[in-house]
C-alpha cells in the first residue's frame, strides 16, 4: 500500500493578488494533502499579510530572491512527504487533482511522474481560453527530448517521489524558463510517466506569466540540450540535430506569434539548416491548426 503523504510547493513571488486561491484549492482536496509549503521568493507586495490568514495549515518560509527553481529545492528540501507535488502561486487545482494522481501511481511500480490535462483562463475576464486532455505516458524521454506534441502541460501539473527527487535531481536553478521540462526528461529517462486525462490545473494567464519571456526560454531549453547531448550518448547523440531542429522551429513559432519576426525568421533558418524537413512538418501543423 501506497502511503499517501503527499507535500504540496507552492513558490511564489509577488503574487499577492493569486496566492490565497492557489493555496485554498490545495486545502479543499479530496485527498488531503501531507503539508502545504509556500516558499516566498523575496516577494515585496504583502504576500505574507495575506498568508497569515491560513495560520498552521500552511508552512511559510520565506528566503531572498533566488528564482523559481532554487525555491521549489528548498521547498523539497523542507517536505516530508513521500510524495511531491508542484503548483505555481498563480495557477490552482481542480478538487480532485491529487486524489486522481496517486491513484495513477498505484497502478505501476514504474511510474516516477505523473501529470494531467490543463485548462487556460484570461485572470481578468475569467474566460477560458484552452483545455488539454492529451498528455505523453509511458517512457517518454525521447519524445520529450524532440518536443513533441502532447507533452507535459505545465509545473503545477506534476506529481512525483520523493525517492525520484533524490535520484534524479531538483530543479536547475541556471534555467528560469523550462526549468520544468529539464527535470522532468531526468525522470523520464529513468522511470515511466503517467497522465491523467482531465484539466486538473486550472493555468491563469497574465502578462507576468512566465510563458510569455520568450527570450529565457530560447536560452533555457538551450542549456537543457547542452546539457543532454554533454552526456556523450552515441543514441541521444543521433537524435541532435532533429531535436535541435525542432527546438528551433518552437522557439521561431512563439517570436512570430509574439510579432518579433527577426528572431522568428533566425530561429526558423536555424531549424532548416538542422533538419529541413522538421520545420517543414511543424509549419505544415501551424498552418492546418490556423484553417480548421
Amino acid at each position: 500500500m501506497i502511503p499517501e503523504k503527499v507535500s504540496v510547493i507552492i513558490p511564489t513571488f509577488n503574487h499577492a493578488e493569486f496566492i490565497a486561491s492557489a493555496v485554498e484549492s490545495c486545502l479543499a482536496q479530496t485527498l488531503s494533502p501531507w503539508e502545504v509549503i509556500v516558499i516566498d521568493d523575496g516577494s515585496e507586495d504583502g504576500t505574507n499579510e495575506v498568508l497569515s490568514q491560513f495560520g498552521s495549515r500552511i508552512r511559510y518560509i520565506r528566503q531572498e530572491r533566488t528564482g523559481v527553481s532554487a525555491a521549489r529545492n528548498r521547498g523539497i528540501e523542507e517536505s516530508s512527504g513521500e510524495f511531491i507535488a508542484f503548483l505555481d502561486a498563480d495557477d490552482f487545482w481542480a478538487p480532485e487533482r491529487l486524489e486522481r494522481q496517486i491513484e495513477e501511481f498505484k497502478k505501476d511500480s514504474l511510474i516516477g511522474l505523473v501529470h494531467s490535462g490543463l485548462s487556460s483562463f484570461n485572470s481578468e475576464t475569467g474566460e477560458q481560453l484552452s483545455e488539454i486532455t492529451e498528455g505523453l505516458s509511458g517512457w517518454i524521454a525521447d519524445d520529450l527530448l524532440l518536443w513533441k506534441d502532447p507533452s507535459i502541460a505545465a509545473p503545477g501539473s506534476i506529481m512525483t517521489k520523493r525517492s525520484v527527487i533524490m535520484e534524479t535531481g531538483g530543479f536547475d536553478p541556471e534555467i528560469k524558463v523550462g526549468e520544468d521540462w529539464d527535470f522532468c526528461y531526468r525522470i523520464a529517462r529513468k522511470y515511466k510517466v503517467a497522465f491523467v486525462p482531465l484539466p486538473l490545473l486550472k493555468y491563469r494567464i497574465h502578462n507576468s506569466s512566465a510563458h510569455r519571456n520568450i527570450d529565457e526560454m530560447a536560452k533555457g531549453m538551450g542549456r537543457f540540450y547542452e546539457k543532454v547531448f554533454a552526456l556523450g550518448d552515441a543514441r541521444l547523440c543521433g537524435m541532435k540535430r532533429q531535436a535541435l531542429s525542432r527546438y528551433h522551429a518552437v522557439i521561431s513559432g512563439s517570436y512570430y506569434h509574439a510579432g518579433d519576426y527577426s528572431k522568428a525568421l533566425r530561429h526558423g533558418i536555424f531549424s532548416a539548416f538542422k533538419h529541413p524537413l522538421v520545420i517543414v512538418e511543424f509549419l505544415s501543423r501551424r498552418f492546418k491548426k490556423f484553417v480548421s
